[in-house]
């Protein structure tokens, strides 16, 4: 039988592999410590659910819009207005079943055979994977540990060439836990401004900051005619199973993602986009309590992970990600993964997962509980006190 050569290109996420192994493990007696996958720990806030079940119960179960209910394009637009001071409308909102769509769709009506983006390394690896899958060539900008894993702004504009379409930013970011400054974003929006540049902002932890503002490259006055934010409810208001997703982008190319999504899965569930409406306009306490929790297990994990020898650990501005050095052990960042589930039944993602620059590096995952972080912290030290260091 054939097969597309393209299909070939399609990366996965190492987030699951492990989780699929750490499982088996678990069916096997083993006790494992997920700190590998990027879930909030939390369940859906009660308002939220019951919007979707009034929704439910009201008889919203039918096909909507290909480019999301009304009302809920509404919402979201009016939202970002107010918190974020943009100037959109509705026009500019598509709400799709889950952020990833709104990358795959945008990149596809934005990127031709050959066009090269640039992106984060390391960084969300669906990037690459998709730009690769459209055959164009992904090109890194390296966030760098020396500057709480921003880039250099010149090594951001020497990897522009004729051929450069798109810059992709994510911030706060996967796996570091990185934000970018407003400097950074002004920059960025020059550069783009400059040689006629898309930019794909993945804002989707964005409501998940600590002690620091979030800021978005959408807000710069005259940014949002190249730029298409992506974001979602999944990390905020513990909704990934919801699968809900939205994009903002002008006008046009928010047209051809409706077109995309008829000929792709016709519409988001209907009932479910009444609880996004809830989400961004009902009370927001959950929202504040979850992030508050986040920050303490923040606290706990750095803590405990520089006391480890061979370990260093950058307190991450934002998303609940710790993406510690751990070249001090001397071990490569796929045989630290390896050696933590399979020794110390604590699961975690390489760094390589996220790109070439995240070896000697790991990502934890701290959307557990203190007590659970703790005891896996415990098990990290007392496995590499029996690894001889090199």
């Amino acid at each position: 039988m054939q097969y597309s050569n393209r299909i070939t290109k399609l990366g996965t996420e190492g987030a699951f592999a492990v989780l699929a192994k750490a499982k088996a493990m678990e069916a096997e007696g083993h006790s494992i410590i997920h700190l590998q996958i990027g879930e909030p720990d939390f369940d859906t806030p009660d308002n939220i659910s019951e919007a979707g079940m009034k929704a439910l119960r009201d008889g919203e179960t039918h096909y909507s819009p290909s480019g999301g209910v009304p009302a809920a394009r509404k919402a979201v637009a009016e939202y970002y207005c107010s918190e974020r001071q943009m100037d959109i409308g509705p026009h500019n909102v598509i709400i799709m079943p889950g952020a990833k769509p709104v990358i795959y769709t945008a990149l596809c009506a934005t990127i031709n055979e050959g066009d090269e983006v640039i992106i984060p390394n390391p960084g969300y690896p669906t990037y690459e994977s998709v730009v690769n899958y459209l055959g164009a060539k992904p090109v890194f900008v390296n966030l760098l540990e020396k500057k709480d894993f921003r880039f250099e702004v010149e090594e951001l504009k020497s990897l522009i060439t004729p051929k450069t379409r798109m810059i992709v930013i994510n911030s706060p970011e996967n796996p570091t836990g990185g934000m970018l400054t407003r400097e950074d974003l002004e920059a960025i929006h020059e550069l783009a401004d400059k040689h006629d540049l898309w930019i794909l902002t993945d804002e989707i932890y964005s409501r998940i900051v600590y002690d620091e503002k979030f800021q978005s490259v959408g807000a710069i006055p005259g940014a949002m005619e190249r730029t298409i934010i992506v974001d979602g409810m999944s990390k905020t208001y513990a909704m990934t199973g919801w699968r809900l997703g939205y994009g903002i982008m002008p006008k046009k190319l928010a047209d051809y993602l409706f077109t995309m999504a008829v000929n792709n899965f016709s519409g988001t569930c209907t009932f479910a986009q009444y609880a996004l409406i809830e989400a961004l306009t009902g009370p927001q306490g959950a929202v504040h309590k979850m992030v508050a929790e986040f920050k303490r297990r923040r606290a706990v994990i750095v803590d405990g992970l520089n006391k480890i020898n061979g370990i260093t650990c950058l307190n991450p501005v934002g998303a609940f990600y710790v993406f510690p050095n751990i070249t001090g052990t001397g071990l490569t960042s796929e045989k630290f993964a390896d050696i933590m589930l399979e020794e110390a039944g604590v699961a975690c993602l390489a760094g390589t997962c996220f790109g070439s620059a995240g070896q000697g590096y790991v990502r934890f995952s701290y959307a557990n509980s203190v007590e659970n972080i703790k005891e896996a912290l415990d098990r990290i030290w007392k496995v590499l006190a029996g690894v001889k260091q090199v």
